[in-house]
């Protein structure tokens, strides 16, 4: 529903958004999400609002880094607004599926959840970076992260640490649900990752096996590990955005999300306990999701990630800007062009979805920053430049629109004035090199064949600068 309204004097102080001033039941915890934030909200959340068996399917949501959002949702009872941004205005609508907002430290509660035979479903939007990928696409187990929550996971077993991170934290739960004999259930990874459903299984069966093998083979057993396509633009949210609700609905939230009026969820794989039916909000299951996969990383995260680097090498600081810059649209277009080239499969409609991206990119009145969608290139490159170039050169063509991505992200790792990466010091010490061989660190972080392959290093090369002004591209 849309609540339209009139806006509130300053005299006013309007109540705030809860169950008591909009009554709406709770529905019964049967999905464990990881990674509370804004995306989740605008996505798995409204589709689970919208099913049609809503009523049945209530979401539990923990946190990744900070307990803020759930404090904040919490204090609301897990309602809040989604701000649907058009070029012709906004319209509003209250969520109620999230009906307990969790600190995500809190393991013991996270534990009790997934250990529950009513919980069917576990969903993750934990960030590329979180299921510490190596270069060969592999858990690397030398991460510091993963030495250390292992070490937690081992004290755990007997009563002691507690993990820290997104998978660790999962591993706990599960190896929770397998001592309470719940049964099997999904698990539904929902980041921006190439067939992230086996990369989730792959990152978390690896966690457990250098534990304890037996539960390794429990999760591998018992765990359905569904891969998804994921699509709807969701910008952080501003104190604008705070007042636009105040005004508009007649009531405080202090956690609504705006989100762009498209939004598209593909899924493929099974749901042994059941989920929600979130075909009724438009989401599509398919036998093979790789096709919809590659469409959406290579072409929305791809560009993205090119905008990202190029634009704020440029001066720009969100995507529309940087779109309307004629060498970014260049960039954006020639690296298209290569990434369509190689995508294969039914009712793919490229033409059609590389026109509507032109025209989601452009809505001015989404302030995506590119500073947001630069953060963890080395881990992003991996699944949105790197298979494109891959498939040029498997062709016998130059893939230098991939090659100017890494260039550009190249370049921005030097200039930026903040540089978030899980490898920002592997980035760092490259970048102390000279030359060539500054460029071939640099390409061995996101693929080490790449690295080794002379004529690619000195495309990469010759690219640099293309958006800074350092070189002239070829």
């Amino acid at each position: 529903m849309n609540h339209k309204g009139q806006a509130v004097s300053a005299a006013t102080s309007p109540r705030r958004l809860s169950r008591t001033l909009r009554p709406v039941a709770k529905a019964p915890v049967r999905i464990v999400h990881l990674g509370l934030g804004a995306f989740h909200r605008s996505h798995q959340a409204w589709y689970t609002h919208q099913a049609g068996n809503s009523a049945e399917w209530g979401i539990a949501s923990f946190t990744g880094r900070r307990p803020d959002a759930a404090e904040v949702l919490a204090e609301q009872d897990g309602l809040y607004t989604v701000v649907e941004r058009a070029d012709d205005g906004d319209s509003f609508e209250v969520i109620s599926s999230i009906v307990e907002a969790v600190d995500g430290a809190d393991v013991g509660r996270l534990a009790e959840l997934v250990a529950a035979r009513a919980t069917a479903v576990i969903t993750l939007t934990i960030t590329e970076a979180a299921y510490r990928l190596g270069s060969d696409g592999r858990l690397d187990r030398s991460a510091p992260d993963v030495v250390a929550d292992l070490a937690l996971l081992a004290d755990g077993s007997a009563g002691k640490g507690k993990p820290t991170t997104p998978l660790g934290r999962l591993v706990f739960a599960l190896a929770a649900r397998r001592a309470a004999g719940a049964g099997p259930l999904a698990v539904v990874c929902c980041d921006n990752l190439s067939n992230n459903g086996t990369v989730a299984h792959n990152a978390v069966v690896g966690l457990a096996s250098a534990l304890d093998a037996e539960l390794a083979a429990w999760i591998d057993a018992n765990t359905s590990f569904v891969s998804t396509s994921v699509d709807r633009i969701t910008p952080r949210t501003t104190e604008a955005d705070l007042a636009a609700v105040e005004a508009a609905c007649g009531y405080r939230d202090n956690s609504p999300v705006v989100a762009e009026p498209f939004r598209n969820w593909v899924l493929s794989g099974d749901f042994p306990a059941g989920r929600p039916q979130w075909e009724d909000a438009g989401a599509v299951f398919v036998d093979d999701i790789e096709p919809y996969e590659n469409r959406k990383l290579w072409l929305l995260n791809g560009a993205h990630s090119l905008l990202a680097y190029a634009g704020q090498l440029r001066g720009h600081t969100t995507v529309a800007e940087a779109l309307a810059d004629p060498l970014c649209l260049q960039g954006v277009e020639s690296f298209w062009d290569e990434a369509e080239a190689n995508l294969h499969g039914a009712d793919l409609r490229i033409p059609a979805y590389r026109a509507a991206l032109l025209e989601r990119f452009s809505n001015a009145r989404i302030a995506h920053h590119l500073a947001q969608i630069a953060m963890d290139g080395s881990t992003k490159l991996r699944m949105r430049a790197v298979p494109v170039l891959l498939a040029e050169r498997a062709q016998g063509r130059s893939g230098s629109a991939s090659a100017v991505m890494i260039a550009a992200w190249m370049d921005f790792s030097v200039t930026a004035s903040e540089f978030h990466d899980p490898l920002a010091a592997e980035v760092a010490a490259a970048n102390r090199l000279g030359g060539t061989e500054r460029i071939r660190a640099l390409l061995a972080l996101l693929n080490p064949a790449l690295a080794g392959d002379d004529a690619v290093v000195q495309l990469i090369e010759n690219l640099s600068g293309t958006f800074s002004g350092l070189a002239v591209a070829e």
